[in-house]
């Protein structure tokens, strides 16, 4: 996996590392979509893909007290996701040959799961806080999170202006934050609810 160094990366980890969440999404929008480029060829799912995409972003951000110590964050962001990537074609390795045969290749650097009930909780914590939103509010929201359906294109088909179907996310992602009232759910949330565009 190709991934290009961020610039000022070192300073970048170290601002992470104390929980600067600003830090945190330059390195998500940095990462996100070059990730998801890289999964996507193993599992060939897009929804397998972003969820494990969101649940390495996650699992940086739990253990970001760390991300100093290491000597390279790229090789680092490459190791993590080709475990996460394998931990879950192992549980599913029956479905594919092909997914068996990456299983036989990497089985001995898959690492043990961890931190996955917690990012588990935070992904039920999310969909509740969803279907609390008021319906039209919900309906835009899926449509764009889960739909991957742009904004304009919403807005076409349910008859309202792109500024209207902002207003609606905006509005969403203000009460999801509210709902999950703890200071680093605001990273989480903003992990869980990017869609991934690998096209």
């Amino acid at each position: 996996m190709a991934l290009t160094t961020v610039k000022f990366e070192s300073d970048l980890l170290a601002l992470v590392a104390k929980g600067d969440q600003r830090a945190f999404a330059r390195l998500f929008d940095a990462y996100y979509r070059k990730l998801g480029d890289y999964v996507f060829k193993m599992t060939e799912s897009l929804e397998v893909t972003e969820e494990i995409v969101q649940d390495v972003f996650v699992k940086i951000w739990l253990k970001r007290e760390t991300l100093p110590t290491l000597d390279n964050f790229t090789y680092y962001l490459f190791i993590l996701s080709k475990n996460q990537t394998l931990n879950h074609l192992r549980k599913s390795a029956n479905d594919k040959v092909r997914q068996i045969e990456w299983l036989k290749e990497f089985e001995n650097e898959i690492d043990s799961p961890d931190n996955d009930v917690q990012i588990e909780e935070f992904r039920v914590l999310l969909e509740i806080a969803v279907e609390k939103l008021p319906p039209q509010q919900k309906k835009v929201y899926k449509m764009s999170r889960e739909d991957r359906i742009k904004h304009d294109e919403i807005a076409k088909q349910l008859g309202l202006s792109p500024e209207t179907v902002k207003k609606h996310i905006k509005l969403a992602l203000k009460f999801i934050k509210n709902e999950l009232s703890s200071a680093d759910d605001a990273v989480i949330i903003l992990i869980l609810t990017t869609p991934l565009f690998i096209f």
